[in-house]
């Protein structure tokens, strides 16, 4: 499992290109037939990506964990954002389309990913993980794409018309501190979360998926005074620490999941950055 250790704003001015993409982007999280895990100190959220191919993989715990099973001490929500595919946890199977989303709390067993067409026309599945620390259990949910609680914002005149469809969050699925779901814009729509914002009690991390191969979403990240940028392609995440404003647009239609940890699940617990106070 690689490690990224916790960042402070002030380092932000001494990154280069190549420092910025090391410490917040992970670019490889969908390697064929392989689990990719990256913990992140902040927060202490492991990201990862499953990719079975030609057989099941399974979320075993890495030696950094020191923990029996990987979910001893944590919960994770799973969304399925390749083909179809079924994750297993013990005796339990949960078949999860693209865009489903899968909650597995604190004790439950390692789950097991397997792709239910590899060679179709929606090609294998690709299982976005993303677990935080939990002191509590709660029970298994699966919310199918469309389900959920969705919201509507933005406008069509802003490039920013979107639907916000919220899976893990205090009015759906329970959890400690995981809160998740995916956005998909809207037709001519490219911005996400414009007018951007911070919230300092929270890391999240965004993963951009249903990007064409050619297209990037350029991704701000930094203190609303000092900005930098990231060229992110599909299957890619960014880290965005709590003091990091996290927004984009894209060259073509995209869709991402966003995930959050730490002090809240309030969902609206945000301090917004006009785009004039941003530099």
């Amino acid at each position: 499992m690689e490690q990224r250790y916790a960042t402070s704003p002030d380092q932000i001015p001494g990154f280069d290109t190549a420092e910025l993409r090391a410490r917040y982007l992970i670019p490889d999280l969908f390697r064929p037939d392989a689990v990719k895990l990256v913990y992140t100190h902040h927060d202490r959220i492991v990201l990862g990506g499953a990719a079975p191919m030609t057989g099941p993989l399974t979320l075993a715990p890495p030696e950094e964990l020191r923990a029996a099973t990987f979910l001893e001490n944590r919960e994770v929500g799973i969304v399925n954002v390749g083909g179809p595919g079924a994750v297993a946890a013990g005796a339990a199977h949960h078949e999860l389309p693209h865009g489903a989303c899968l909650y597995l709390g604190r004790g439950a067993p390692d789950p097991v990913f397997t792709s239910l067409d590899p060679t179709g026309d929606a090609g294998p599945a690709r299982f976005y993980v993303f677990s935080a620390p939990a002191h509590a259990t709660y029970p298994t949910a699966l919310v199918l794409p469309g389900q959920g609680t969705p919201r509507r914002l933005g406008d069509r005149l802003t490039s920013n018309e979107r639907v916000i469809n919220q899976y893990i969050h205090a009015g759906g699925i329970q959890s400690c501190q995981v809160v998740m779901g995916v956005t998909t814009l809207a037709p001519g729509s490219m911005w996400n979360t414009m007018p951007a914002h911070t919230h300092d009690r929270r890391t999240e991390c965004y993963l951009y998926f249903d990007l064409p191969p050619a297209a990037r979403v350029v991704h701000l990240m930094g203190e609303p005074a000092e900005t930098r940028h990231l060229l992110v392609a599909d299957g890619q995440a960014v880290i965005s620490p709590s003091w990091s404003i996290h927004c984009g647009v894209g060259t073509a239609a995209y869709s991402f999941v966003w995930a959050m940890a730490g002090e809240n699940k309030t969902f609206d617990d945000m301090d917004p950055v006009a785009a004039s106070d941003i530099c």
